[in-house]
């Protein structure tokens, strides 16, 4: 309640008569007249009225305090019963604060997610539902987590939190797990060479014995060891390919593990050559002779070695060397001490020429048994009786002649294979019927070397005669052009054709490049699913091997989507790295959020929050122990203790009707005004 003036006539004149009504009494007073008391009296009522005294009178209610919960529904939290723990508890809390009255509740959910570094984003949903909530109307926010919250505030942002901030912890206090993170693994290494990778396993509730790790590597038998939990470990890989080489590490299983989700981490290292060695052997001069070493010298990434002008290695006589035309060309040192070096050797219409003897040449076959990469360009000395089929090198080629040489314009053609071969099925203008491409005019007649399926024709002329031939022997591979032709390409001549992407991918093949391969397993993530490609030279593949984060295993059907392209599609139902397998083959694609931050740390824990806690004022008990107690108590520092929490009561009202009583005007004023001039009277008639 309270009182306002509001003058019936403006101040001056108020003044005037307060001062003559003082002045009227004064003297009375002074001369001792009768009733002044009461006429004293009756002026105040007077002045007082002309005052027009106003009582304003407040109708209030009490304002509802804001309480927030903050509810974590991460993927840590669907471990065990943690996730029905919380949500039993989010049911009781809402009751408890319903009986406590006078509050409202609201509800913050929390998810995994990418955003800002991944986690759980607690208190990023904490300052989003503050955004619209009066700091005089906070009651206190409760955190119902398993504790791994990955943005608790620190320093200065921890001081500036309202209070009080409460906690309560699902899962269990002896829980266990073990963890596998790798530390540090480089992004690129050089093929030919090892990798280093360091990691660490952590075992929490452990004995401290050694833990066994296995490391996986496409293509590659399992590595076993065994490391110290806590101690840092480094693991040499070699990285055998150029490209994406995916490397996994992980900890065996141990009973009582809360999640297996943590004992896996992997890594992708990306091959990549230093430079292309390349020996090129060049036989009777043709045209094609300069497109080799056009196409060769071009790239800088290839270092060339031309063989090509050679001084027979037995010509040691007496000539000065000042007078020598040519010098010995190191024959021995290429094709003997140092052939290993190369990446890729090339024969261009070489004829069996006593300038390099049969040991040298069975040393080049020998190379390509033990994982060399051997390319042939034949021409008419292929059809020969001397040519390289009857040399030690013909147990490797990939076509044998027949003796004779078709010479015919023609365009090549895909073969049904060709269709579905990675190096010829996707080169511009390719067909089987109809290619986009320029002819050729010239083929040696072949035939593939072997019928077991390690000898691939991907190329075809006149009557079905094999043009590009691949083979696999041993470790290595051979890729055979019987044809002399290509150059025609490379100039344009009829349109030209794809002569450079052809002897790349034929040369990228050889060298076992993952994305040439014939038979390929890729994954990759779109919207919710995760999309699997095969790609093979196989008629059918039914199915692929999907491997969960948590170690469930689930086989995922394909269709055919394409010539020697077959595709699946699941939903993954946990987010995290997803390991395809069929066969020997594998890949990995990540899930949903493929959140590693959640997955690092799984136990649940009070640490994170208890420094919160300890700043405003709140409490932080496991839901183990049972749901304390809870009211609401006045502003104060602290808010929680043993079995029980508190809300904090800010006691705001509001307004809801404001009455008003004008005194001067009111019908039990006037009568006052009337009984007190009464009196006067009265007085001063005795």
């Amino acid at each position: 309640m309270n009182v306002n003036f509001l003058p019936l006539l403006a101040w001056p004149w108020i003044a005037v008569f307060a001062a003559a009504a003082l002045a009227l009494v004064g003297f009375g007073f002074f001369v001792r007249a009768r009733g002044m008391l009461l006429r004293a009296a009756s002026g105040v009522l007077l002045v007082l009225a002309l005052l027009n005294p106003v009582i304003h009178l407040d109708e209030r209610e009490p304002v509802k305090d804001i309480a927030l919960l903050v509810v974590d529904h991460s993927d840590s939290q669907k471990l065990g019963t943690r996730l029905a723990e919380t949500d039993n508890a989010v049911e009781a809390l809402k009751k408890r604060i319903e009986e406590i009255g006078n509050t409202e509740l609201r509800i913050a959910t929390v998810t995994s997610g990418t955003a800002q570094g991944g986690g759980t984003r607690g208190f990023a949903a904490l300052n989003r539902a503050l955004g619209d909530v009066p700091q005089s109307r906070f009651a206190g926010a409760i955190f119902l987590t398993d504790g791994e919250i990955h943005d608790v505030p620190e320093g200065k942002a921890l001081a500036q939190l309202p209070s009080p901030i409460h906690g309560l912890i699902s899962g269990a206090k002896t829980e266990s797990d073990r963890k596998l993170v790798i530390d540090h693994a480089p992004e690129f290494t050089l093929v030919g060479q090892s990798a280093k990778i360091s990691f660490h396993v952590e075992d929490q509730g452990g004995t401290g014995a050694g833990v066994p790790i296995t490391l996986t590597q496409s293509g590659v038998e399992p590595k076993k060891l065994i490391v110290s939990p806590s101690a840092a470990a480094e693991v040499d890989v070699d990285i055998s390919h150029a490209g994406k080489n995916f490397i996994s590490l992980s900890a065996e299983l141990r009973p009582g593990e809360i999640s297996s989700a943590n004992n896996t981490d992997l890594t992708t290292i990306n091959g990549i050559r230093d430079r292309l060695r390349v020996l090129l052997v060049s036989g009777q001069p043709n045209p094609g002779e300069r497109t080799w070493r056009n196409l060769l010298k071009a790239d800088s990434a290839v270092d060339l070695v031309h063989f090509t002008i050679l001084r027979p290695p037995e010509k040691q006589d007496g000539t000065p060397v000042s007078e020598l035309s040519l010098i010995p060309f190191p024959t021995k040192e290429l094709f003997i001490d140092k052939l290993d070096k190369f990446d890729l050797v090339i024969f261009d219409r070489y004829q069996r020429e006593v300038i390099l003897p049969d040991d040298y040449i069975a040393n080049i076959a020998d190379y390509v048994k033990k994982g060399g990469a051997l390319l042939v360009a034949s021409g008419p000395d292929f059809a020969e009786p001397d040519g390289l089929a009857s040399t030690p090198l013909g147990d490797v080629l990939a076509a044998q002649p027949v003796g004779s040489v078709t010479e015919v314009p023609f365009k090549p053609l895909l073969t049904e294979l060709g269709e579905r071969h990675p190096v010829t099925q996707t080169l511009k203008g390719a067909s089987r019927t109809d290619p986009k491409w320029g002819k050729w005019f010239r083929i040696i007649d072949a035939t593939p070397a072997t019928d077991d399926g390690s000898t691939q024709a991907l190329m075809q002329g006149p009557d079905n005669k094999p043009l590009l031939v691949l083979r696999h022997v041993e470790e290595g591979r051979v890729a055979q052009i019987l044809s002399d032709q290509g150059w025609l390409w490379a100039r344009g001549y009829d349109g030209g054709g794809p002569e450079a992407e052809m002897l790349k991918r034929i040369a990228h093949w050889l060298m076992k490049e993952p994305e040439l391969e014939e038979e390929r397993l890729a994954a990759h993530a779109q919207d919710n699913d995760i999309i699997i490609d095969r790609y093979g030279l196989g008629d059918d593949y039914k199915k692929v091997e999907a491997n969960s984060p948590s170690a469930k295993i689930h086989d995922v059907p394909l269709i055919k989507v394409g010539p020697g392209h077959f595709q699946g599609r699941f939903t993954p139902d946990e987010p995290g790295l997803y390991l395809l397998r069929d066969g020997k083959l594998e890949a990995v694609a990540g899930a949903g959020n493929g959140d590693a931050k959640e997955q690092s740390d799984l136990l649940a824990t009070t640490k994170k929050l208890e420094p919160v806690a300890a700043a405003t004022g709140g409490g932080v008990s496991w839901l183990a122990d049972g749901l304390p107690r809870l009211s609401k108590q006045s502003p104060g520092s602290s808010y929680a203790g043993a079995g029980w929490m508190n809300l904090k009561a800010n006691g705001l009202t509001r307004t809801i009707a404001v009455r008003e009583w004008a005194l001067s005007t009111s019908l039990f004023s006037l009568a006052i005004m009337l009984l007190a001039a009464s009196l006067m009277w009265w007085r001063e008639g005795r």
